[in-house]
């Protein structure tokens, strides 16, 4: 059981973090990634528009024969995206960590910049070695 990559989007949609955890995954160009950010960006408001269900978070997991994606979204607006296994059990409860370290490492980091790409060295040590943990 594996995580194979986090993404991170701000509120708007633009992707300020990627990383792929995993060799067993295909990689994409820089352009690419920007336009899965944009396009999830797009799904999860237009899902949270359509719901019958007031109130609804919209996307949450979406899954596929070899993988499933799953969204967590902050209270600021900013998308946590996991690409896991289909089997990778506590899913809340590794969003929730990556949320906690990038609180800890990127938000409180004084040269950081609200909304821009991250680049922590702290935060890349800290998620590789959790998600380690877990595998």
């Amino acid at each position: 059981m594996t995580v194979h990559s986090l993404y991170i989007l701000n509120k708007a949609g633009g992707l300020i973090y990627q990383r792929d955890f995993s060799n067993h995954i295909n990689r994409l160009s820089s352009n690419d990634y920007l336009v899965l950010a944009g396009t999830f960006h797009s799904v999860h408001a237009i899902t949270t528009r359509i719901s019958p269900v007031p109130g609804s978070s919209g996307i949450t997991t979406m899954e596929t024969d070899n993988f499933a994606l799953h969204c967590s979204q902050t209270l600021t607006g900013i998308k946590f995206l996991v690409i896991s296994d289909l089997r990778q059990p506590m899913i809340d409860a590794i969003l929730k960590m990556c949320y906690q370290l990038f609180a800890d490492y990127v938000m409180k980091n004084p040269f950081y910049q609200i909304d821009m790409p991250v680049r922590c060295e702290l935060f890349d040590i800290n998620l590789a070695q959790y998600l380690q943990t877990i595998a």
